[in-house]
């Protein structure tokens, strides 16, 4: 334990604060919300409750950026896929693949998720969250859409590109919860291949317009 304490204070001041953070998900991947003590996360951090107040003010500040960790964790991951793509149609499929695929589809995410889905109706704090997440979301979509468009000459209004997006993201939202709750009743590929011809239908393109290979 002392060899982990001197280990945690060589760190920087942000690289302490994401080890806290990353013992609250520990913690309440384990024991839940309520059953996750702000003792139990310093131990599992290997820190005193004195440093934790450092960082956090209480239990609930540090749940708020337990939970602003997880949900731009997902879509930092699939921004980060979509960048690779060489062309806006490339771009866009790697962004609704990655959304539908490991990592992103982890059990352990989506009980996370889940444990902290109910506070967004009681607590103001962690709604902000959501909602801070669910716009970067869909100012990513909107992006990719609007490339994607434009290089297929196809012309659409902001208007339209952003319902687009809206439809998108439920979309995307329940083919995740799919992947996650049964991985195992889907092929290899499936529910990324699924995912693919939905939203060629969603967005109104031909047959293989977004799901077939570039080549």
């Amino acid at each position: 334990m002392t060899a982990s304490r001197r280990t945690y204070h060589r760190a920087s001041e942000a690289e302490r604060r994401e080890d806290l953070i990353a013992a609250t998900l520990d913690c309440i991947a384990e024991f839940g919300i309520q059953g996750a003590t702000v003792r139990q996360i310093a131990t599992r951090a290997g820190v005193t409750g004195g440093l934790i107040r450092h960082y956090f003010a209480g239990k609930d500040q540090m749940l708020q950026a337990a939970y602003r960790k997880v949900m731009t964790g997902m879509t930092e991951t699939a921004i980060a896929a979509a960048i690779e793509g060489e062309t806006a149609k490339a771009r866009l499929r790697r962004f609704i693949v990655a959304n539908v695929t490991p990592p992103v589809t982890d059990p352990r995410t989506l009980s996370l998720w889940a444990a902290f889905i109910s506070h967004i109706q009681i607590d103001p704090s962690f709604a902000a969250v959501h909602r801070e997440n669910y716009l970067a979301f869909l100012e990513a979509l909107e992006t990719l859409l609007t490339a994607f468009f434009r290089e297929e000459n196809r012309a659409v209004s902001r208007e339209e590109c952003r319902r687009y997006a809206v439809a998108l993201n439920a979309l995307v939202d329940g083919l995740w919860l799919e992947g996650t709750l049964a991985a195992d009743m889907f092929a290899d590929r499936e529910l990324a291949e699924n995912a693919l011809h939905s939203v060629e239908a969603l967005l109104r393109l031909e047959p293989g317009g977004l799901s077939a290979e570039e080549r």
